[in-house]
């Protein structure tokens, strides 16, 4: 029997910003697409990727319930500190125009 426990993905809100940690897989993504929402609040927020340590496709589909479920309530969101990883599989889907990304990480997507 293998006794090595995959890592369990956290995601907690400082501030105006939500920090997500770990890996966002197939595994773990219905939960943390639920209790993402709840983080909301009331006011626009920044969502800090940078520990996010292995991503799949179903990433997309949680940061994209997101977005959707801010713009319902007149929020919105911005993403910073995307790994390689990630920037890949939103090109590959081709949805990089829904990513909005904070002025001050722009540059991650070569914007300007």
């Amino acid at each position: 029997m293998n006794d090595l426990k995959m890592p369990v993905p956290t995601i907690m809100r400082e501030g105006d910003c939500i920090v997500l940690q770990g890996p966002v897989t197939i595994d773990h993504v219905v939960r943390l697409t639920r209790q993402g929402v709840a983080l909301f609040g009331n006011q626009s927020l920044m969502v800090d990727l940078e520990g996010v340590t292995d991503v799949d496709s179903t990433i997309i589909s949680m940061l994209l319930e997101w977005q959707r479920a801010a713009q319902k309530t007149k929020r919105s969101l911005q993403f910073i500190h995307m790994s390689e990883s990630l920037k890949s599989l939103i090109q590959l889907y081709g949805v990089m125009e829904l990513f909005p990304v904070s002025r001050d990480h722009a540059s991650e997507f070569g914007a300007a």
